[in-house]
Order: C-alpha cells, then structure tokens, then sequence
C-alpha cells in the first residue's frame, strides 16, 4: 500500500517512495503538540487527558519529560532554545528556562483569564503569537470545565517588555499557526466552534515587520476532517494535519498531496538532522516519515 497520493505532479519529488509511514510509539489517548530538540536529540510531545509531556528518543522509545503537564497542548522553542508550552489546566502559556523552573508568559488579558491557549509559534524577533480557542475549558477531558471570559483569538506577547496584543480576532476557534519562511504570512487553522464543518478553514494574514497582521482570507479548506497542527517547509508550501493523514498545501493554496496516516492526525513538526523528517501526532500514537523537503530552520 502506497503511503501517500500525489495530486499535484511536483508533490511526487517530495516523497520517497521507499520511505514508510512509521509507528513510533503507541498506547496514550490524544497526542499533540510534538516539539523537535536537535541538540537534544529527542521529541517532546504532550498525552494531553493523561497530563503529561512525553519524549521520544530514537533507539531509546519513551519517557515522561514532565507529569503532571498541567494539561499541556503545543510547544515551540524560543529563540535562545527554551521551551514555550500552552497549558490547558492552568490556561497560561509557559516557558520552560534551562534550570527547569517555569516562567508564566501570559494567562490573563484585560483582567480576564485566558480561555486555553492551544499552539504557539515564535517569531525570527523572539515575540511569542498563541491561538486561544476554548476546548480545554469545555469539558474536563483536556483540562477542566471552566466559564469562558474571553473571546477566542490570537495573541502576540513581545517577552524584552511584557506587552500583550490581539493579532487575529474574526475567527471562530483559531487553532495550528505558523509563519511563512520570510514572515510575511501567518497562517491559523480554524477548528470552528464545535467542530461544525461550516467554519473549519485555513486563513492567511499578511504580516507586516512590525508584526501587524491585515487581510485576513481563506487560505485553503482541507477535504477530508479539518485543518489542527500546521507547519510550513523551506519552499514556503503548508503541510496540515488533515482527516486522512497530512496534506501538503502549496503557497498559492492548491493542494498538492497526501501523506497518508491509520489515525486522525492531531499536529506535525520537522526534526531530524536535517529537519527533513515528518513527526506526526495522531490520537493514540506517534509517527515519522522521512521526506525529501526540510522544515523552515529558525534560529
């Protein structure tokens, strides 16, 4: 069985034909947020009903990073290598400093408490932009059942001053976001407001230096399942989580293939030596497939 579908000719160069889609590890309940670390070596990755952050380590498996995780979703690294992480159980958004005490970034605005910030990307000026959408709050499955104070949004925290904007605010439940290799876009998953499919959409924003975001447009409706995790590779094309695999976007929005994967895909990251291998978290397990592409190497 082929593991993955070529729509557009040029996604053929991307995949290697002898190159599987691998199980890494299975067993947990909903897995997200995986985190590549190269001067670690390993992947982090959140089991988020099970509260805790998990690594994966090639030819060593698994181990518990941190449990209880207080119910963390995404992560991403800073600048100087630490971890960013968003916390459903305590609804902030998190850095993790090298002597392993954790620093809060943000958990309120306007006075109100953050709903549960779900992914988090850092931009190439060390700012910190995280969607907020509210499914951690929802039920107690993912963290615990909460009122909502806030809208759900994206938000950009500059760390040197501690200054909080809202940078996308028309959105039903923004979810993945990643930048275009030169910044200039941001790209957010909409996950809709109960997983209706009416408002379940990639959009795209132009980013300005000075990080203002305008035109906000559809980017891309991904066929079938709906756009979480996304992340963007060195040509500028999108590969998303989708509900047979990972789809691979190019940067006009066509779709261009699939990598097909047995669970429902949660997120993605590139890791690896040469961030040309594909980490996958999907429900109960986690997977890799090595491409010919390269994620976008940040600082």
């Amino acid at each position: 069985m082929s593991h993955h579908e070529i729509i557009d000719p040029a996604f053929a160069q991307f995949v290697l034909s002898n190159a599987p889609v691998k199980q890494l590890a299975t067993g947990f309940d909903w897995v997200e947020g995986p985190v590549w670390f190269g001067d670690a070596g390993c992947l982090l990755f959140s089991d988020i009903p099970n509260d805790r952050i998990l690594r994966w380590t090639p030819d060593v498996g698994i181990s518990v990073y941190r449990a209880p995780s207080n119910y963390a979703n995404g992560h991403t690294r800073d600048r100087e290598g630490r971890l960013v992480s968003c916390e459903h159980g305590t609804r902030r958004v998190t850095r993790t400093e090298l002597d392993g005490t954790l620093t809060v970034i943000a958990d309120t605005f306007d006075g109100k408490r953050l709903n549960s910030p779900n992914d988090v990307v850092v931009k190439s000026d060390g700012t910190i932009w995280f969607t907020d959408p509210h499914y951690g709050i929802m039920t107690n499955y993912e963290g615990f059942a909460s009122e909502q104070e806030l809208p759900c949004r994206v938000y950009r925290i500059d760390p040197a001053t501690g200054t909080m904007d809202v940078m996308v605010d028309d959105m039903k439940c923004p979810n993945g976001l990643a930048f275009s290799p030169d910044e200039s876009r941001l790209y957010v998953a909409d996950t809709g407001r109960m997983f209706t499919e009416d408002d379940q959409h990639i959009r795209v924003y132009d980013c300005a230096s000075g990080g203002a975001t305008s035109n906000g447009r559809l980017f891309h409706k991904i066929e079938p399942g709906l756009a979480d995790g996304i992340r963007v590779d060195t040509d500028g094309n999108l590969w998303s989580s989708a509900g047979d695999g990972v789809h691979c976007i190019a940067p006009d929005g066509h779709l261009m293939g699939k990598v097909l994967v047995p669970e429902l895909v949660s997120n993605i990251c590139f890791g690896g030596r040469a961030k040309h291998e594909l980490y996958i978290t999907a429900t109960t397990s986690l997977y890799r497939v090595t491409l010919n592409r390269s994620g976008v190497q940040r600082p």
